[in-house]
Formats: structure tokens, C-alpha cells, sequence
């Protein structure tokens, strides 16, 4: 006589435990928004909300046992006890190392940069995150968005992970006052680094190199303001990188898979090109390795 109400109970108490909001350092997340459908091909699998915009994904026991399969985490903090190390890696610039500015061949594409960019404005403007919305990022960054399928999920992700950090915003005006870039970058004193999310460029000013001057602009911006390292992201798939990189630093993911997935059986997914397959499914890593390595050595 009871069933009915027994189970009504249940739910409530099922619907409670998946909207009840837990934390872990800069993240919020509940098990409702947590995963964000991905494709590989047709191939579905998922990653976290995280994935696309922000640095040093923390995860914890709690979020892993609750998530659906394929699941991939990229990168995890380098001092984290999660997460190995993968086929891609971080490319840091140290931003006042000699190494650096005083590189003969990086110093003469500087000054083209500089003539290219003689008559241009920019700004730089600190933003502590908890000012900053949804709309206020998808203003800035809309149309990157669109092109590099970032999910609105993953911008709110963005929005979440800056909470209790400042944000750097760069903007670009020719002398007609037409906007050239905005680049926005979050502020890691943890790490002593100025990491670099996302950059939105005209592309009427395409023959500009719009986004490798952003990575200059927001390197100097470091150096002025006491840190040591901009993290230009993930580097493997992005050429133009090399000129700014001047140290590597591992990049740290986990996969969680079932061996027979259709995901696990393509040898062209994430999970064969970013990962070793003896790795899949270790969710510690063995031991923390060394953190940063001078890019000519990783060669």
C-alpha cells in the first residue's frame, strides 16, 4: 500500500543527489552537467564542461564513478595524483627569459609584428571572473565558438572555472576604430602562469597574423606583471605555436573506456591518438614527473 509512496520518495531523493551542486578547487558541477557530448566521426563519447576553454581540470573518485562511457579528462593538473601523461603537450613561454625576447629569429619577427600593428590601438583589461557572464564571454568569443564547436555548456564551464580567478582581456582597433581580436586569458597565480583561452579575430585582418600578435601582446602583459610563464595551450597541432615556445610541460589526461567500444576499436579516435592503450583506464599516475622541460630538449 506504501510502493507508491516509497517510490515517489526515492525519486525525490534520486532527482536531489544528481542536481546537488559539489565542488573541488575552481569547478562546480553536478551530475546533470558534468559530461558534454563529443563525436568522433559519428562515434559518440563525452568529456567535461571544462574541456574546451580552461587549464588544469580537476577531477576527484566521486565525479569519475558517475560518469558515462568513453569519458576523457584533459588536462589535469601537473601535481594532481590523476591522470598520465599523453601524446600532446603544453607550450609554456617564459616570458623574461633571454631565451625569449633575445632570440635573434624571434626578435625580428617581433618587429614585423610591431610595423604590421604601428597605427593600431590595444587595451588591457583585468577582470575579476566573477564579473563576467555567459553573454559577456559568447560577446567576446561568439563566432570563435561557432567555428571551433565549443558548446555553450563548455562556455558556461568557463564561466564556472573563473569564479574566484581575474581574466585578461586584450582587444585590437585598427585607426578606423574596426575591431581586430579579442583575447582572453585567466590569471593563474598558482601556477605563476597567464593561460591563454581563446582568441577571436577578424578575418579581414587575416594577412595580419592576428593571433600570433595576440600571443605577443599577452606575453609581454606577463612579463610586466611579475609572472613567469604564458601557457599557449596544447601545442602539437598548432605550427605558428613554435615561435613563442621556449619550455614544454606535460599534458596529463585519463580515458575511461570499455575495451569493446566501437570508440576503443577505431584506431584513428582520441583514445589511440592521444593515448597509449596500456593507459587506458588508469586513473593515477604512476608518479609526478618533471614539470617543465626546455623545448629544445623535448626534441
Amino acid at each position: 500500500m506504501n510502493a507508491p509512496v516509497d517510490q515517489l520518495r526515492n525519486l525525490k531523493k534520486n532527482k536531489a543527489a544528481t542536481s546537488r551542486v559539489k565542488e573541488v578547487k575552481y569547478q562546480s558541477w553536478t551530475s546533470r552537467n558534468l559530461c558534454i557530448e563529443s563525436y568522433h566521426e559519428d562515434l559518440l563519447y563525452y568529456t567535461s564542461r571544462w574541456d574546451a576553454l580552461c587549464p588544469y581540470v580537476e577531477v576527484t573518485e566521486e565525479m569519475l564513478a558517475s560518469v558515462p562511457r568513453p569519458f576523457i579528462v584533459y588536462a589535469l593538473p601537473p601535481d594532481s595524483p590523476f591522470g598520465v601523461p599523453i601524446n600532446d603537450k603544453y607550450g609554456l613561454v617564459e616570458v623574461s627569459s633571454e631565451n625569449f625576447e633575445g632570440d635573434e629569429r624571434r626578435a625580428r619577427k617581433f618587429r614585423d609584428l610591431e610595423k604590421q600593428y604601428k597605427n593600431f590601438v590595444h587595451s588591457e583589461t583585468v577582470i575579476p571572473g566573477k564579473d563576467i557572464t555567459v553573454e559577456d564571454v559568447f560577446e567576446m568569443g561568439g563566432e570563435h565558438f561557432q567555428n571551433c564547436y565549443i558548446d555553450k555548456r563548455e562556455v558556461e564551464g568557463f564561466v564556472d572555472y573563473i569564479r574566484k580567478l581575474d581574466v585578461l582581456v586584450l582587444k585590437v582597433h585598427d585607426a578606423a576604430g574596426e575591431l581586430v581580436l579579442t583575447d582572453v586569458s585567466i590569471l593563474l597565480p598558482d601556477y605563476d602562469q597567464v593561460y591563454g583561452s581563446f582568441c577571436q579575430w577578424n578575418r579581414a585582418f587575416k594577412n595580419r597574423s592576428p593571433g600570433i600578435y595576440a600571443c605577443l601582446l599577452a606575453s609581454r602583459w606577463a612579463a610586466r606583471n611579475g609572472y613567469r610563464f604564458y601557457n599557449l595551450g596544447p601545442v602539437d597541432d598548432y605550427g605558428y605555436k613554435a615561435l613563442f615556445v621556449t619550455h614544454h610541460e606535460p599534458i596529463y589526461a585519463l580515458a575511461l573506456t570499455e575495451q569493446d567500444h566501437p570508440l576503443a576499436l577505431d584506431t584513428t579516435s582520441p583514445l589511440h591518438v592521444d593515448f597509449k592503450k596500456e593507459v587506458w583506464n588508469q586513473i593515477y599516475r604512476d608518479k609526478i614527473q618533471t614539470r617543465i622541460v626546455p623545448a629544445h630538449a623535448s626534441h
